[in-house]
């Protein structure tokens, strides 16, 4: 039995000054006043954060052009940086089809999850980890990529995610220009020329791909996510392929439809805590104004989620309980994980502690709770 007194816990509606007791696994105790155990010296108690859209894994694979790392070494400084940051739970995103600067497979992809699955087995990983795959359907092995993980039945995920220059994330294509030159190194001709193949390639393939690849997930029960949508054309799409989250919508006409078709808003932490888009897309804090943010990830920064929840919550309006539940309670029932993402008996002992003295100080995590268990 773990007790951890003199915190203010940050429950559903309210933060209280009290105590928490973990035992057998779950939250077995929560309560307002003094309590023997560990004296937190009114540190945050906050639910262990539930990430479903992480690139990190891959920094760590492939570190530096033609490196590839040990792959379970790999995943174990993943999994120290993402539990480091509060993240209990993790949904792995691993490539279906390739986008525009891809250097891992879907074969890979595959791979790594094997990985995963094995590292945790034998007892190497402190979060729960699971897997979110990022199909990207204008690339003509999208759905094969996909067939590779029918018999992987921990996928919980996909995004639809469609990067072919001059739409979604870039519609802007001067920026595109800006952004993969200076990744690829290619020149104006060569860019000219990889520009023409992939809105090609995008026509033949992104709209068969997108309905086969919803309709098989639809088949094995994995939630749908679109990516990137940036008009109502776009969001039309997804409400015909069955698709619960829109994950980074670029503008807030995309917002607007998506809220009206009830589908949850996930925006990146990175995004809220720089405030504003790198591809000069709508703000994550803009639509936290307008009431259309549901969800924080944190993309390719993990730290940036929890990060991004404080900024938040000092947002006019928001508040700790309700910037708490983007990256935690809400991401649960975007999952369906009903066991977990929020302080209340019974559910499970994933908690975080987080030192935070002033607004607009940046959080410190100083201990984290995994099935009642600490594993930082």
């Amino acid at each position: 039995m773990t007790t951890l007194t003199n915190a203010h816990l940050v429950l559903p509606d309210e933060v209280v000054r009290g105590h928490i007791v973990l035992e057998g696994g779950r939250i077995a105790a929560i309560g307002e006043g003094p309590a023997a155990g560990e004296d937190c010296g009114g540190d945050y108690i906050v639910p262990g954060l539930i990430e479903l859209h992480t690139d990190h894994l891959e920094t760590h694979i492939a570190p530096r052009p033609k490196v590839r790392w040990n792959v379970t070494a790999a995943i174990q400084a993943h999994d120290a940086q993402i539990a480091a940051s509060g993240i209990t739970t993790v949904l792995d995103a691993l490539r279906v089809g390739l986008d525009a600067d891809a250097a891992i497979t879907s074969q890979d992809s595959r791979d790594f999850a094997d990985a995963i699955a094995a590292a945790g087995a034998e007892g190497r990983l402190r979060a729960e980890h699971h897997f979110h795959l990022r199909c990207e359907v204008s690339d003509e092995m999208a759905i094969a990529g996909f067939e590779l993980f029918e018999d992987v039945a921990d996928v919980r995920l996909i995004s639809l995610m469609d990067h072919t220059p001059g739409q979604r994330q870039f519609r802007s294509m001067e920026a595109y220009k800006i952004y993969f030159q200076g990744k690829s190194g290619m020149n104006d001709a060569e860019f000219e020329l990889f520009k023409a193949e992939r809105v090609a390639r995008a026509g033949k393939w992104s709209d068969r791909n997108r309905r086969a690849l919803a309709e098989r997930a639809k088949a094995r029960g994995v939630i749908i996510a679109s990516h990137d949508d940036a008009t109502t054309g776009h969001v039309d799409e997804a409400i015909r392929d069955g698709v619960t989250l829109a994950e980074f919508p670029t503008t807030v006409e995309a917002a607007e439809a998506s809220r009206a078709a009830d589908m949850q808003i996930l925006m990146g932490g990175p995004n809220m805590v720089r405030g504003g888009s790198h591809s000069g897309n709508v703000s994550a804090a803009e639509l936290a104004d307008l009431g259309m943010l549901d969800i924080l990830s944190s993309d390719y920064v993990p730290f940036s989620m929890l990060q991004s929840a404080f900024v938040l919550s000092d947002r006019e309006g928001w508040g700790l309980p309700a910037a708490l539940a983007t990256v935690s309670a809400n991401p649960a029932r975007a999952l369906k994980m009903d066991d977990r993402g929020r302080l209340v008996e019974g559910l499970r002992g994933d908690i975080v502690r987080v030192r935070r003295r002033e607004r607009g100080e940046i959080p410190v995590v100083r201990g984290v709770w995994r099935e009642g268990l600490r594993v930082v």
